[in-house]
């Protein structure tokens, strides 16, 4: 009945036949809300609501999604995340060093994983490294194959933008993590070796959780055709989407660079302490 009168699904159950013809009181936040959902199909009324007060509206979340559940803008559940890791291996694992800390700011710890994202005729995968304060993407690496260099070329563009002093670099106990090329590069560098205790996903869990961002936000929104094409698209989500526009509920619903930037506001006004 809406296609053949033209009029939007939502427009035909508002209507009200017996009642007089009038201004929709919520039309122009209608608007705001399809324009914001159309922009990120996977926010859900909380962060819906945080971004409709970035922009300015007063709007009360219960009023919000009220209006996402008549407009059938309800985000759908997620499905589960398929784990890439390989933990059979003879090679030497590390302690759990994540659990014992407690974050004050960034590069004190990094978390690191790996997941798979299909193209049309192949399987490629992409490793990340993620600052675990700011639950920034610094470092990552997209490749045909899961080998050592993969995970090595993520690591290495996130030393070469981030300091290092005092860092603890958490992953999982898949090969690749635990390759000698890889833990020599963090034992030269001073980094602190920890990884995730044997069987249990919640030890990197912060990392599981951005790859269902990954996939659910930009990976299952496209179909790469070939490896170039998926790398340019993911580079960016990652950098100029995830970093710097996607508001993370963790971070008080901002984005991670605006995040950083609003740490290092702080610690610039802080008194500095005169010494006699």
């Amino acid at each position: 009945m809406t296609e053949l009168g033209g009029v939007n699904r939502s427009s035909f159950y508002r209507f009200d036949p017996n009642g007089k013809r009038g201004k929709d009181r919520d039309m122009d936040l209608r608007d705001a809300i399809q324009r914001i959902a159309l922009q990120w199909p996977a926010y859900g009324r909380p962060r819906i609501t945080a971004e409709l007060r970035r922009r300015g509206w007063q709007v009360n979340p219960k009023r919000v999604y009220r209006l996402l559940r008549e407009d059938n803008l309800l985000c759908a559940r997620k499905r589960r995340f398929v784990t890439t890791t390989d933990s059979r291996h003879g090679r030497k694992v590390y302690p759990n060093l994540a659990r014992e800390l407690v974050l004050t700011g960034v590069d004190q710890l990094w978390r690191a994983d790996i997941t798979y994202i299909r193209l049309r005729e192949e399987f490629v995968y992409l490793a990340v490294v993620l600052d675990a304060f700011s639950r920034r993407v610094i470092g990552w690496a997209l490749e045909r194959t899961m080998e050592e260099q993969l995970t090595l070329t993520a690591l290495r563009m996130a030393m070469s933008r981030r300091s290092v002093d005092g860092l603890v670099h958490h992953s999982d106990r898949g090969s690749q993590y635990a390759s000698l090329a890889y833990t020599e590069l963090l034992t030269a560098s001073g980094i602190a070796i920890s990884m995730s205790r044997k069987g249990n996903p919640w030890d990197n869990a912060a990392c599981e959780s951005f790859m269902k961002t990954l996939k659910y936000e930009e990976v299952l929104r496209n179909e790469y055709r070939d490896l170039g094409e998926a790398r340019a698209s993911i580079r960016e989500f990652l950098e100029k989407v995830y970093n710097r526009k996607r508001l993370h509920s963790a971070l008080g619903y901002v984005p991670p660079v605006e995040f950083e930037a609003q740490l290092a506001s702080r610690t610039k006004e802080r008194p500095q302490l005169l010494v006699a």
